[in-house]
């Protein structure tokens, strides 16, 4: 655990949200209305008049610190060293600068000298270890050096990293995305040869689950493209009104070929709200499947209740 100075965290107490987003993530915030900002990542999070609040969660706080420890999952000697010890991007970010900010470079945590933590992580939660060494071979998986975060990455057709999210290895639960992700070019793994058919999930372990009970099951898990999205999909109020991920569009228009999607998304209020939205909202010539798991909340929750159940010697 690094450690800090009481001076150091009294400095970083002092920086609001609001502040530290444009001198140091600009990519990240976006003008609401008015004085009300959001985030990119979070669109129910409100920033205004010093404070902020993430409404769909119930917190929130003043500082940049309480927001990195909240939000972002930092202990707080790591969110102190990420207020105190970087270099602003920018001098000043107005509003229009930040909604029209063009592509930001992608920047990946330092890669650890091996993947060790990383593949235990993964194969505690029952993901099998030939989907792990597949994804490890082919670059869509590495362990960050400072923290020994999971990263899964995101290509676009030409081969260039264009997503990062990590994932904590530790009980200390940390979800994030790298800075300068696109959303449009989530963690995937693409079929063996040509399909018509895509799975969509939350996240990358989800896909990594599905992936492994097919290999359990005997089937080529890589019979048809998957595809995990940015984050949870959170659709308008009023559904009409919603588009659909990023992530699958920009898949849909990569591979044209597809003419059928499969939801694996979780068994949850929020889940359930994007399965139907993403029905409702796609083109006619889509035919889209709602297939949540057939036990627990999601896909890695029900992988575990297989591996445990096969693990357990009948009487």
């Amino acid at each position: 655990m690094p450690y800090v100075t009481p001076e150091q965290i009294e400095r970083a107490k002092q920086m609001d949200l609001l502040t530290y987003l444009q001198y140091y993530e600009p990519q990240e915030l976006v003008h609401f209305s008015g004085n009300v900002y959001t985030t990119r990542s979070h669109d129910s999070l409100k920033i205004s008049n010093g404070k902020w609040c993430w409404w769909s969660r119930g917190i929130g706080g003043r500082s940049a610190l309480d927001y990195l420890i909240k939000v972002r999952g930092l202990s707080l000697p790591e969110a102190v060293i990420q207020i105190d010890g970087q270099t602003p991007m920018t001098a000043s970010v107005s509003s229009k600068e930040t909604e029209s900010a063009g592509p930001k470079k992608l920047l990946l945590p330092e890669k650890n000298d091996n993947n060790d933590l990383v593949i235990d992580y993964l194969a505690g939660r029952g993901i099998n270890r030939e989907i792990i060494d597949y994804c490890v071979q082919t670059k869509r998986l590495f362990e960050s050096h400072n923290y020994h975060n999971a990263v899964f990455v995101g290509f676009d057709r030409q081969g260039i990293l264009k997503y990062a999210s990590l994932r904590g290895t530790s009980r200390r639960r940390f979800m994030g995305e790298a800075n300068g992700s696109d959303k449009h070019y989530s963690f995937s793994i693409p079929a063996r040869s040509k399909s018509g058919k895509l799975h969509l999930f939350e996240s990358a372990i989800d896909l990594m689950s599905y992936c492994t009970l097919e290999l359990l099951a005997s089937r080529d898990w890589r019979q048809d493209s998957c595809l995990s999205l940015a984050g949870i999909y959170k659709p308008k109020e009023d559904i009409a009104e919603s588009t659909p991920p990023a992530a699958l569009m920009q898949y849909l228009k990569d591979f044209p070929q597809i003419i059928e999607i499969a939801l694996h998304l979780d068994n949850d209020a929020a889940g359930r709200l994007a399965a139907k939205t993403i029905q409702t909202i796609l083109p006619n010539k889509y035919t889209v499947f709602d297939e949540p798991p057939e036990r627990g909340k999601d896909y890695n929750e029900y992988l575990r209740m297989i591996v445990i159940k096969k693990s357990v010697p009948e009487r």
